[in-house]
């Protein structure tokens, strides 16, 4: 039978599948609670046209203000900001983009989000496979 050894530079994620899918079970919910409080913006921004009118041409102008989070912080705990939050983190783990108005902090959380979860994803994955092809 081989022994298996380590080097002093290897984590052990790519060989224990426990290890990475712990701590990605584990930083999911943290990535939620992170933008369901700092993430998330009030609501989403509405389109703002405005237009002028010169004897027949029309000029329209469209913008979209950024998304701001006007919210106290008592009334940021809700299950419906709970539930967008997850959402939010599901799809950029699994997806890659999520695809929501956040605000600046929520898009930098999601961007560490979307690099370290699908790293403990593949990590496991990999895990799972070498473990499947012994």
């Amino acid at each position: 039978m081989a022994s298996r050894t380590h080097s002093a530079g290897t984590s052990g994620y790519g060989l224990r599948a426990s290890r990475a899918f712990t701590w990605l079970l584990a930083a999911m919910p943290l990535t939620a609670l992170l933008l369901m409080v700092f993430g998330l913006p009030t609501r989403d921004p509405d389109l703002a046209t405005t237009g002028t009118l010169n004897g027949s041409e029309i000029s329209l102008h469209t913008s979209t203000p950024g998304p701001v989070l006007h919210e106290e912080w008592a009334q940021r705990w809700s299950w419906a900001r709970a539930e967008r939050a997850t959402h939010v983190v599901v799809n950029s783990v699994v997806f890659r983009s999520s695809r929501q108005n956040l605000t600046a902090i929520g898009t930098y959380i999601e961007m560490t989000s979307g690099l370290l979860e699908p790293t403990l994803l593949a990590l496991g994955a990999l895990a799972i496979r070498g473990r499947i092809k012994r």
